[in-house]
């Protein structure tokens, strides 16, 4: 086994990622063209407010010159990775040791341990060349490992710039989803206004997806993780179509946004798949989610076929109308009073205590739950004051409610199940060629955003369907994704999260089929991703980036 592993290895250590155009003659020769003044996408004045020395700024897109435009010296930059993994991240960190090597040999890159908190704390390694050849094209982030330090305090930030100038740092790269490239975007506001001269610029990083618009057109690592996901899910219903007694019901990572689900059901046609946007848009309550999984269980039972795959997002609760309102208010309640809630253990006093702090809708709904589920969304909250969705069985509450349901029909069918979550499988996978092509040509972005000391800024790669011959590389000011949420109780500036598109083609695909599937078996069977064989394999990208740019 560990010689196939080290062929496999070899192999892709071996793969030269493919770069834009405008990137291949390195950063000295990438020309920076500025686009008009840029806004945030809500909450205009109360951005600007918060981020006077950055807000503004325009978009940038690069052009490759024949000839050195500007003047090279060594560079000294610092990377962080924040939040949870995704594939591709050490491409990324390989991107920019290239980028900054190919402006001056003696150029170097510092990696800070553990996330945000290795910078606060200035615990660092020198990423070399031998350090670096170990970690091309691998899946992971234990090359200097991630964190969830939130970077939010003054304290914080004035030990950023004691690391900062004690290295003489020319810039920090943080690489991670919406909530850390906010606090990216934060600190290049603080570094700004305190005349720090270190850029800080992000990388837009996160499996879910909700971290796209029109500069960002996906959000790195989604595209392996759905496709390890998929193969999964595909293995699963070819066995579930070979022993025909068992639903199979797949919670699936995603909080905030249901793009791995969708994905997941364009590679894979399952039975049944909820896509969060279109419950929390139809105002269903969980009675009628259930109903409607209940509906294809006995439609299929009737035509003999006691079995099925159902695809669940992890964040479904927050987005069924009345549960949204019912955490929303505990997490208003536990900001305030959680410390005594929490002191009382068991399920029944917590829902009792915290009963008396939200409306009487919320209350009832809480303790109509399991009391597992309601110890669940009591849970300590992440770093960032979300409920830690994936904490909650969402897949074992829809199991029990449905045979209840169905119980409450008079079913005579067979409802055996089975429930699976597919969250860290994924998040560390060997990355896709599209996916170590699109990390590495980020990270170069990156280096040109640091030699231009373009502050503020995430690295952006677009174009993504038409050919990496055709990517158009640039950098996006991080404020203009911005408006203001609730966050521990108070309103705080983040990034504005990407949900599906209801209207959106990828979405209206699977509309148009989903019927069928929940009939049949018409389950597709991805396989696990392939390295070697034809290009329109290997290098494919997914199926939602094809159907939103018409390239399927």
């Amino acid at each position: 086994m560990s010689d196939n592993l080290s062929v496999l290895g070899k192999a892709r250590a071996d793969y030269k990622p493919k770069l834009p155009v405008s990137l291949r003659k390195g950063a000295l020769k990438a020309i920076i063209n500025s686009g008009k003044a840029t806004q945030s996408v809500r909450d205009q004045g109360k951005i600007k407010k918060l981020f006077p020395n950055t807000y503004g700024a325009p978009v940038l897109t690069f052009e490759g010159a024949e000839e050195k435009i500007c003047a090279g010296r060594p560079l000294n930059v610092g990377v962080v990775l924040s939040g949870g993994q995704a594939p591709g991240g050490h491409n990324v960190i390989a991107g920019i040791y290239d980028g900054i090597k190919a402006v001056i040999g003696t150029s170097k890159l510092y990696g800070f341990l553990g996330g945000p908190s290795g910078l606060v704390e200035g615990k660092y390694i020198e990423i070399d060349y031998m350090l670096m050849a170990k970690y091309r094209n691998t899946g992971g982030f234990d090359i200097i490992q991630s964190g969830r330090t939130k970077l939010e305090s003054t304290e914080q930030f004035d030990k950023c710039i004691k690391v900062a100038k004690k290295m003489d740092l020319d810039a920090i790269v943080i690489i991670g989803g919406d909530d850390s490239n906010t606090n990216a975007a934060v600190l290049a506001e603080y570094f700004t206004a305190k005349k720090v001269r270190c850029a800080v610029i992000g990388c837009p990083k996160t499996i879910d997806g909700d971290l796209k618009n029109e500069y960002i057109e996906t959000s790195f690592g989604f595209d392996t993780a759905v496709k390890t996901y998929s193969e999964l899910i595909g293995n699963i219903a070819r066995d579930a179509n070979s022993a025909q007694k068992y639903w199979h019901f797949i919670k699936l990572m995603g909080r905030s946004a249901s793009h791995i689900g969708l994905e997941a059901a364009l590679q894979t046609h399952p039975n049944v798949c909820i896509i969060s946007e279109e419950v929390k848009k139809q105002n269903l309550t969980l009675a009628q989610v259930v109903s409607s999984i209940a509906k294809v269980v006995i439609a299929r039972s009737k035509a003999g076929k006691n079995f099925g795959v159902a695809l669940i997002p992890e964040g479904l609760v927050e987005f069924i109308p009345e549960f949204g309102v019912l955490i929303s208010e505990l997490n208003e309640t536990l900001a305030h009073h959680g410390e005594k809630i929490k002191s009382l253990g068991d399920a029944a006093s917590m829902t009792k205590a915290a009963s008396k702090h939200i409306s009487p809708a919320s209350a009832t709904l809480l303790k109509s739950l399991p009391l597992d589920i309601q110890l669940q969304l009591m849970l300590d909250r992440d770093p960032h004051g979300n409920v830690q969705v994936s904490l909650i069985e969402t897949e074992k509450l829809l199991i029990e409610m449905v045979g209840k349901e169905l119980k409450k029909q008079s079913f005579k069918g067979k409802f055996s199940t089975q429930n699976h979550f597919f969250g860290y499988e994924g998040r560390c996978a060997a990355p896709s060629n599209f996916d170590a092509d699109y990390c590495y040509s980020l990270g170069y972005a990156a280096s040109v955003l640091v030699l231009h000391e373009k502050t503020g800024y995430m690295a952006s790669i677009r174009n993504l369907t038409a050919g990496f011959e055709n990517w158009i590389a640039g950098g996006v000011p991080t404020t203009m994704m911005m408006n203001m949420e609730r966050r521990h109780g108070k309103d705080k500036p983040v990034i504005q999260k990407a949900l599906v598109d209801l209207k959106g083609k990828p979405f209206k695909y699977f509309a148009k089929h989903r019927n069928n599937w929940a009939k049949g078996e018409e389950y597709l069977y991805p396989g696990p991703i392939q390295y070697f064989g034809p290009t329109e394999v290997c290098d494919a990208t997914n199926y939602t980036l094809m159907l939103e740019h018409d390239a399927l």
